[in-house]
């Protein structure tokens, strides 16, 4: 039987892969840098570190959370892009970095459908529409009577380009009120300022907020949700306060940089999956208003692609931009 010799170029790539494969078998081997793209005590940090430290501890290697935030989560997203593909740099993406960011922001560093690696859903969150508490404005209709009275009328978002910027534009467009964005680096400056005095509006992700609803310093006038939020039950939508057809709910996922080996993305998967189905997590987080949800890498992937043409759409309609 006649046998063939490997080509050089054959060759070459099992030599090239072979370190790639040898890390995989070993994996983890050491502490995994989870980046957060946002500033700590947001959404995003609480669910990483509550998933993370689990994670840690199935895999044997501690979960170490990086806050990275700036650009609507643009720069915490690009050191992932840019790290080496062993699994030991990954990110928190979002329904905003990877998907809405590259339609609005005119310099993108990354493009979210080549240069990552889908690892898994983290689930969804809740979007509040909230006032301070001393606020006048009680409902969802007396927001919309101050808007048209007021053009311009600014409300505070974690960021240009985040979900909760995309709620305000939503908001404005189906109202015909004019709104302003304030963005922050975060929800926890904007938070502050709200709390403060210094903006009277704001569109939020939950679980950075609930403490302060909860603790009377804030009020929430509706969710942005198809449905309402257990953490919130007495609290109606944006759709059930008046405004028919509006519906937001932010998605998060795991992701590492393009060309992940498969045995690692398997590895990763795995340990997220099972952290996000323990009875102790999902409690944590369903009262924290996050609504825990694991998935296979490939639905992430198919999601991230599907999202990134039907966001494109509505940034285009908007006119959405940021800087």
């Amino acid at each position: 039987m006649k046998t063939f010799a490997p080509t050089r170029r054959a060759a070459l790539a099992l030599a090239l892969a072979a370190p790639l494969l040898a890390c995989a078998a070993d994996f983890p081997a050491k502490p995994i840098r989870f980046i957060v793209p946002y500033t700590a005590g947001g959404t995003t940090d609480l669910v990483a570190r509550t998933v993370g430290q689990r994670v840690g501890e199935k895999l044997g290697q501690p979960v170490v959370i990086e806050n990275r935030g700036g650009a609507g989560g643009n720069i915490g997203m690009d050191a992932v892009a840019k790290a080496p593909a062993d699994g030991y740099t990954i990110g928190f993406g979002a329904i905003s970095t990877n998907a809405l960011n590259p339609h609005i922001y005119k310099s993108m560093a990354f493009d979210p459908r080549k240069d990552f690696t889908a690892i898994g859903l983290l689930g969804t969150s809740t979007i509040v529409l909230e006032v301070p508490a001393s606020s006048p404005i009680k409902s969802v209709a007396d927001l919309i009577a101050a808007a048209k009275k007021t053009p311009g009328l600014p409300y505070a978002t974690a960021g240009a380009g985040t979900s909760m910027n995309l709620a305000g534009v939503m908001f404005g467009q189906m109202t015909g009120t004019q709104l302003t964005k304030v963005a922050y680096k975060g929800s926890g400056p904007a938070i502050t300022d709200l709390l403060g005095g210094s903006v009277g509006v704001m569109f939020d992700n939950l679980p950075a907020s609930l403490p302060h609803i909860q603790a009377g310093r804030l009020r929430a006038l509706a969710v942005a949700g198809p449905s309402r939020s257990p953490a919130l039950p007495d609290v109606p939508t944006i759709a059930e306060a008046g405004l028919k057809g509006y519906a937001l709910e932010p998605w998060f996922g795991v992701y590492g940089p393009a060309h992940l080996p498969p045995a690692i993305v398997k590895t990763l998967n795995q340990a997220f999956n099972e952290a996000l189905a323990e009875p102790g997590i999902r409690d944590k987080l369903l009262q924290a208003g996050f609504t825990p949800r694991g998935s296979s890498a490939e639905e992430l992937a198919r999601l991230t692609q599907s999202e990134y043409q039907r966001l494109g759409d509505v940034a285009r309609q908007a006119g959405m931009t940021a800087e």
